[in-house]
């Protein structure tokens, strides 16, 4: 009997220690998906945000016709960034456009980014583009066709054709019939969207298809933001987020005019507090970005609001921007070092021109010690501003 008991005792023991054991292991494993899945989420989310800053300004009309004017967004944040309101003369769009550290969604002193370009929304039509000569007109290549025959334009497509000129007076300009400034691409063929001269090739851009509604601006918009609620308003952060955090969502602006200006909130990573963006800006326009140089000199900006489309195309050498989160989830036995985190910090060139956050009072303490914050950085050159 003795002996049965020490053998149990020794057994209970055995299995506590091997219980506590198996519990650190399952928490530690806990952790270190929650870890890989956010750390996934944002090599795919944020590259999405990547090649569109890197491809900001493809397919824009650099000269908008008197007589055509276009429709952005209405929203009160939303037509902050807008280049026209549907009455002519329009301003040609600029190809990004931010707004620095706003209050927006709950958020304060956050950063807002709106991109411009054909190539922004999801349809596949936008994804399309081609080239037409005067006539005659023969496949395949008038208009030109493209191997393999998946990334030609559907004759159903709606496009904007762009005359490229020769001179920056008359470069990338709009071509219209009257007021109308898209067709569809079975009817490009028909004056006035062929050139003719024989010497000239416009570019013909998808904006969307039939199925979607008609066209209200000649090109496309998307806008980057950090948000808890998603377009219908139902809450988007996940559970395992801390308090006060959100979600950088992708929200391309709708191609009608029912007023509603985002489509659909596409998430790209959650647990987010903060996005700031920086500008290398050309200020003297010689072609190239030298840091203080110039004049006026060369210099990184945290705000671009003031430029004109021309200044846009002209200044803006490098976009970078941060983004503060989390990685994981919660985790007691974890406590992070700092109160405060530099959006970004030295010896980054943009340091001191996003902000110094707090995460002790955004997140509340002690909270905030308990998640493991990174910040992600990223730096672009945009490829098709000229």
């Amino acid at each position: 009997m003795v002996e049965l008991l020490i053998t149990m005792v020794v057994f209970v023991f055995v299995m506590a220690a091997g219980s506590q054991i198996f519990s650190g292991l399952l928490t530690q494993f806990k952790q270190q998906s929650k870890i890989a899945e956010t750390n996934i989420e944002g090599v795919v989310g944020l590259e999405m945000l990547r090649q569109d800053l890197e491809h900001v300004g493809y397919g824009l009309p650099w000269i908008i016709p008197a007589a055509v004017s276009y429709r952005e967004a209405t929203g009160v944040t939303a037509a902050n960034y807008n280049d026209c309101n549907g009455t002519a003369p329009c301003n040609p769009p600029r190809a990004v456009v931010s707004g620095n550290n706003i209050a927006f969604s709950g958020f304060t002193g956050v950063d807002y980014v709106a991109i411009k370009a054909t190539n922004i929304a999801l349809n596949e039509a936008s994804q399309r583009w081609t080239t037409l000569k005067m006539a005659p007109f023969s496949a395949p290549d008038n208009p030109r066709q493209w191997t393999p025959a998946s990334e030609n334009l559907a004759s159903t497509d709606r496009v904007i054709v762009i005359s490229p000129g020769a001179t920056d007076t008359n470069a990338r300009r709009l071509v219209a019939d009257g007021a109308s400034f898209h067709t569809t691409f079975g009817n490009v063929t028909n004056s006035p969207w062929p050139p003719t001269d024989n010497l000239e090739t416009r570019l013909v851009y998808g904006i969307n298809s039939t199925s979607d509604p008609s066209p209200q601006r000649p090109f496309n918009r998307a806008d980057y933001f950090v948000s808890r609620l998603d377009q219908n308003g139902s809450n988007i952060t996940p559970q395992r987020c801390a308090q006060n955090t959100g979600v950088l969502v992708k929200a391309p602006i709708k191609q009608d005019t029912s007023g509603n200006n985002y489509d659909t909130y596409l998430p790209l990573l959650d647990c987010v507090v903060d996005m700031q963006v920086v500008y290398a800006l050309d200020n003297d326009e010689n072609g190239s970005f030298q840091d203080g140089v110039g004049t006026p000199p060369d210099a990184y900006s945290d705000t671009i609001a003031a430029l004109t489309a021309s200044q846009v195309r002209n200044r803006v050498k490098e976009v970078r921007v941060y983004i503060l989160a989390h990685e994981g989830q919660r985790d007691q036995n974890y406590i992070y070092p700092s109160i405060t985190i530099g959006v970004p910090a030295a010896p980054d060139p943009g340091a001191g021109l996003g902000r110094t956050f707090d995460i002790k009072t955004a997140i509340g303490d002690p909270d905030y010690q308990h998640y493991r914050w990174k910040l992600y950085t990223i730096v672009v050159k945009p490829i098709d501003l000229r």
